[in-house]
């Protein structure tokens, strides 16, 4: 029960010492995954490609590196990686966060003392300064899905969940930034079970960019047919389809100051 692979994605415009941090956090858990599975999305530059062969040497049972010759993009490549996972226990892993110590052993011991298919948690953000914010969510099965229908309900840089699920529910799609957002709710209809830890396993780093690329027509467009998704589904009516997509619209065409604004002071 308590063999799990860890699956991570880097693509060329990743930052070497992120990167380094990030893998390093993975390594020194309470609980050692039996193996982290990196894909690498594309070509990347020789920085990253020696962080990538110093884990590897140092940690040549461990680390399993699958390379995909052009850069296909965050859900794809996690569908690649997904096929090289060898347990069904599969915790994600973003390449600049940074995992705390005894996340993994937290996980694996909410699998093994509950009935799950997802576990996720909270998380603390912290930004370039090094100014931190606690980004919560609900713990149980049934608040998590009703908080699903006007917002992500699973945090997934720091996810872990059982792949056999995940593939029930037809794995990760393409769908424009929210590749996982419409997996948790395609999960929902498929009658998987989530849990969210009351405390956070993960430090997210939280940069000005974020903020640029959660913006724009290209994200309001994706936005509105997830939600055109819910409603067509049955998973939410008229009024919260038209309301979630409107008020969505109107934050995602924001200047970046103000959608950073609405999301630091009103949506917490």
């Amino acid at each position: 029960m308590n063999k799990f692979s860890v699956l991570i994605s880097v693509y060329y415009k990743e930052r070497a010492e992120y990167l380094q941090a990030a893998l390093n956090s993975v390594f020194v858990q309470t609980l050692s995954p039996s193996e982290v599975v990196l894909v690498k999305d594309g070509p990347l530059g020789s920085e990253l490609e020696d962080v990538i062969a110093g884990f590897s040497s140092r940690y040549p049972s461990q680390m399993k590196v699958v390379e995909v010759a052009q850069n296909v993009g965050l859900g794809q490549a996690l569908n690649i990686g997904l096929s090289h996972c060898t347990y069904d226990l599969i915790a994600r892993m973003d390449s600049d966060d940074l995992c705390v110590p005894d996340r993994f052993e937290k996980q694996v011991e909410i699998f093994a003392t509950k009935t799950v298919d997802v576990v996720s948690a909270w998380i603390e953000e912290f930004d370039e300064l090094n100014n931190s914010r606690i980004k919560k969510l609900p713990e149980y099965d049934e608040d998590i899905k009703r908080y699903a229908i006007h917002r992500c309900p699973i945090h997934h840089p720091c996810v872990m969940f059982r792949k056999e699920k995940v593939m029930e529910a037809g794995s990760y799609q393409h769908f424009y930034l929210l590749e996982d957002y419409y997996l948790w709710l395609r999960m929902i209809k498929s009658g998987a079970i989530f849990y969210n830890i009351q405390e956070p396993i993960l430090r997210f780093r939280s940069t000005s960019d974020m903020f640029r690329r959660r913006g724009g027509l290209k994200y309001a467009k994706s936005e509105y047919r997830l939600f055109k998704y819910m409603y067509k589904s049955g998973m939410i009516g008229l009024g919260r389809f038209l309301f979630n997509a409107s008020a969505r619209f109107i934050v995602r065409v924001s200047p970046t100051w103000l959608r950073q604004w609405v999301y630091l002071k009103i949506l917490r």
